[in-house]
């Protein structure tokens, strides 16, 4: 007997602007192990969106939401091919992934340089 989990995913549909609206796309996406694991498996080989729901204790359409997701942060791209949608990684979407791991990184790098001069400044007026 297979138990299957019936969509308890929730898509978030805030409108998103900008770079920063995309991070956040592509963190919430990367967030979830099974779109991970979409990611992975879309990377690796040719799937369908209903191959990839067997893979998972999930339904179909909650497979569809999740690759709508991964869609929607541009992580992948979904195309027909007779009665099957199926589900490939987009190119840059690991180095889009590095990318903006790379700015959050340089931006904490900063953020901590600053309070080592402020830490050093409040040193000297002691």
């Amino acid at each position: 007997m297979v138990l299957l989990t019936y969509n308890q995913m929730v898509v978030d549909e805030k409108p998103i602007h900008g770079e920063e609206g995309a991070t956040d796309l592509l963190f919430r996406a990367l967030a979830d192990p099974i779109r991970r694991d979409i990611l992975r498996r879309a990377h690796e080989g040719r799937f369908s969106v209903s191959a990839l729901a067997r893979e998972h204790p999930i339904s179909v359409t909650a497979m569809q939401k999740h690759v709508a997701v991964l869609e929607r942060a541009e992580l992948v791209s979904k195309h027909r091919v007779g009665r099957e949608s199926i589900v490939r990684t987009k190119a840059d979407a690991l180095a889009r992934a590095h990318a903006a791991l790379d700015r959050l990184e340089a931006d904490w790098r900063g953020r901590i340089e600053r309070m080592d001069q402020i830490l050093e400044t409040d040193k000297g007026d002691n």
